[in-house]
């Protein structure tokens, strides 16, 4: 059974970091591409960062890119989304997911076939 267990949310204050973690059983993890979305209330649920398997090639859109930066621990089963600089805007629950042997620009929610059950992050002003 696959399960994805993101950690690391938290209350914190714009302009801070914050590090996210996804900690991935029952998967080979090394042959998935991982990603974040973020699903802030009300709105649809977007891409925010991937990682490829094989090379861990990155990918991000415009509004995350320079700030957010996502990694992998293939020895840990682990991703890990570090987010600098943070802003009010950034504020959402954060899911991680996983599409095996995925392509690292597919930005739809519909080709990642596991999901985390998310974290909240919250960014105040």
């Amino acid at each position: 059974q696959v399960q994805l267990l993101e950690s690391g949310g938290g209350l914190v204050q714009a302009g801070v970091s914050l590090r996210l973690s996804c900690a991935a059983s029952g998967l080979t993890f090394r042959s998935y591409t991982m990603a974040w979305f973020r699903q802030a209330p009300g709105a649809e649920r977007e891409f925010v960062a991937a990682i490829s398997w094989g090379r861990s090639d990155t990918y991000y859109p415009d509004s995350v890119k320079g700030r957010f930066t996502i990694s992998r621990d293939n020895a840990k089963n682990t991703v890990y989304l570090q987010m600098n600089s943070l802003k009010p805007e950034d504020t959402a629950v954060y899911y991680c997911a996983a599409a095996l042997y995925g392509i690292v620009r597919q930005t739809s929610k519909e080709s990642y076939a596991y999901w985390g059950q998310g974290t909240q992050v919250t960014v105040s002003s």
